[in-house]
């Protein structure tokens, strides 16, 4: 599912990121110092208080047993405690906690896929989005574990380093470097034009049909939760699109300020306000359980990204002129 999103990716863009100083700077700085801790408060809020009643105060999740932990039944492990189930150790957490993981891990993977559709769609400087999307896949190596580890920790949700390095290993950095280097050999085999019109074209359907497997497990997994309060998807929507709208008008508004041009806003924008949400997924899988309720939280993030920045596509079009320069 990772790597024909990361072979898209051209790394020879980086060097031309000091001559796009401003739009870089601004979507580093909201992806990585404020989205994380936004999505952090924004859903405390909403599933540890104010929804926390309609999941259910009492009700709880059965998550994996943190990488290389081997604890005594009865244990407690930040917020859950060590019970058996059908003969294997896992970890009992409150439900509210196990949505609230996956919406950490969702705040803290900004997008490097489907913003370059985005950012086409909303006639954007697609150079541009090549050169943020290239450095936020290389910042994610070093940041995602970090704030990965320091959130979920703070959230009482700890995981050992090692399974966050495992993890980024295997879904960033290993598909990361698979692509980089399968592009270059491919184009020097055969040329770019036939890489972009041949080669990746047979790529999609191979995301689509993995993501597609991972939604139907993890819903035929969680039915039970979702047909005993179907309105879980909601309790975990909300917060998520509160956070969308959020990170883009801070975005979009601080790059008015900056007097970035529309084309350069509007991916700057929209590059936090999507989500990585394939790197999230297989994270939450791999730390909690694809049956988890972090895994479901994940999942609720891409049932909402779609139709959410198809509007804010809308939005930037229809505010070109805010930055005096729209296009005909």
């Amino acid at each position: 599912m990772m790597y024909p999103i990361m072979v898209k990716i051209d790394f020879a863009s980086v060097i031309k990121a000091g001559k796009s100083g401003k739009p870089v700077l601004l979507t580093l700085f909201v992806n990585w110092c404020i989205k994380p801790f936004t999505m952090y408060g924004i859903s405390l809020l909403f599933l540890g208080v104010l929804f926390r009643g309609f999941i259910g105060p009492d009700a709880v999740d059965l998550v994996k047993m943190p990488f290389g932990l081997d604890l005594a039944l009865g244990a407690t492990h930040g917020a859950g405690t060590v019970v058996l189930h059908e003969g294997v150790k896992m970890l009992q957490v409150p439900l509210w906690r196990s949505y609230f993981a996956g919406t950490i891990l969702l705040g803290i993977a900004p997008c490097t896929a489907m913003v370059l559709v985005w950012g086409y769609l909303a006639r954007g400087n697609d150079g541009l989005t090549l050169i943020m999307v290239a450095i936020n896949s290389l910042t994610m190596l070093v940041l995602y574990g970090l704030l990965g580890g320091f959130l979920l920790g703070v959230g009482r949700l700890p995981v050992p380093w090692q399974a966050l390095l495992l993890s980024i290993g295997i879904y960033v950095a290993l598909p990361l470097a698979a692509g980089y280097y399968s592009r270059k050999r491919i184009i020097q085999a055969k040329g770019e034009t036939w890489f972009k019109e041949k080669f990746l074209h047979v790529l999609p359907p191979i995301t689509i049909i993995a993501l597609l497997t991972t939604l139907v497990l993890l819903f035929s997994f969680k039915g039970e939760t979702i047909l005993g309060n179907p309105l879980t998807i909601l309790w975990i929507a909300i917060p998520l699109f509160i956070q969308t709208m959020l990170i883009f008008w801070l975005g979009y508004w601080w790059a008015k300020l900056l007097k970035l041009p529309y084309q350069d806003a509007a991916p700057a924008a929209m590059i936090g306000a999507s989500n990585h949400f394939e790197v999230a997924i297989a994270t939450a899988t791999m730390l909690f359980g694809l049956s988890s309720g972090a895994a479901l939280a994940t999942v609720v993030g891409v049932l909402i990204e779609v139709p959410v920045m198809l509007w804010l596509v809308k939005i930037c079009l229809r505010t070109q002129h805010w930055f005096g320069d729209a296009r005909a």
